[in-house]
């Protein structure tokens, strides 16, 4: 079944364009990944689809629902939430206080907090700090504090841009692990992500932008086998 599906979007800065005619499609379930160089429009992509900037044209059906023009907070309470590059977290709150935030617009109540604690069991670290200030966890905490706090507001799609970037392959790992059991929940999941080669092993499909436009697309594993993209994008 269709979750998302995007027919030519533009987007553009005043009357600088930066996302020309942007069409794809997500199913339900599926990790689907947008690579590219960077200012090919991935970042102005997402914050599209999450209702931080306007839509010049084009259609967004969620659900089926055409949903292009609506504001963020309509979006996000229809189940669209999104995880922004540079993490975005409360930095003066807890990490508790953040993962509340999540919550917005929910009741605080059983349903939560067993949620809340699941969520915990998973993320160990995070329990080990869910009194200390977010502006003092390290870069990979704060990754895995933001896209928690994403998923406490129960989304049917989640947009990560950039989950990897200026962390340590250690930590990289781990969110990648977070990523797949975000996906083992039946959550559907548009990625973009500079790491090319991660962002294609854990994604059904995926699309290459370049210069606002769709220069190619396909399963995950066929584009790991491309050799337009293993030379453009992966340096081989």
């Amino acid at each position: 079944m269709t979750l998302l599906k995007i027919e030519n979007l533009q987007v553009a800065y005043g009357r600088i364009p930066a996302v020309h005619e942007l069409s794809l499609e997500i199913n339900e379930g599926d990790t689907v990944a947008l690579i590219g160089a960077n200012g090919a429009g991935k970042t102005t992509s997402l914050k599209a689809l999450a209702g931080l900037l306007p839509i010049r044209q084009g259609k967004v059906f969620f659900m089926a629902q055409d949903v292009a023009g609506w504001s963020a907070h309509e979006i996000h309470r229809l189940g669209i939430s999104l995880v922004p590059e540079g993490r975005g977290v409360f930095a003066e709150m807890t990490v508790l206080e953040n993962l509340q935030m999540g919550a917005y617009g929910r009741r605080l109540d059983v349903g939560f907090h067993r949620e809340l604690s699941d969520l915990l069991d998973r993320l160990p670290r995070l329990r080990e700090r869910i009194k200390q200030r977010a502006g003092t966890l390290s870069g990979g905490e704060q990754q895995m504090l933001a896209m928690a706090r994403a998923l406490l507001s129960r989304p049917r799609l989640l947009l990560l841009d950039e989950p990897s970037m200026g962390l340590a392959p250690i930590m990289v790992e781990q969110i990648f692990a977070l990523i797949a059991d975000i996906q083992r929940q039946g959550v559907s999941i548009l990625l973009v992500e500079q790491n090319a080669h991660l962002a294609l092993h854990v994604a059904q499909y995926a699309y290459v932008l370049e210069q606002g436009r769709i220069a190619l697309s396909g399963t995950g594993s066929s584009l790991l086998q491309d050799q337009r993209l293993l030379h453009a994008y992966l340096g081989q």
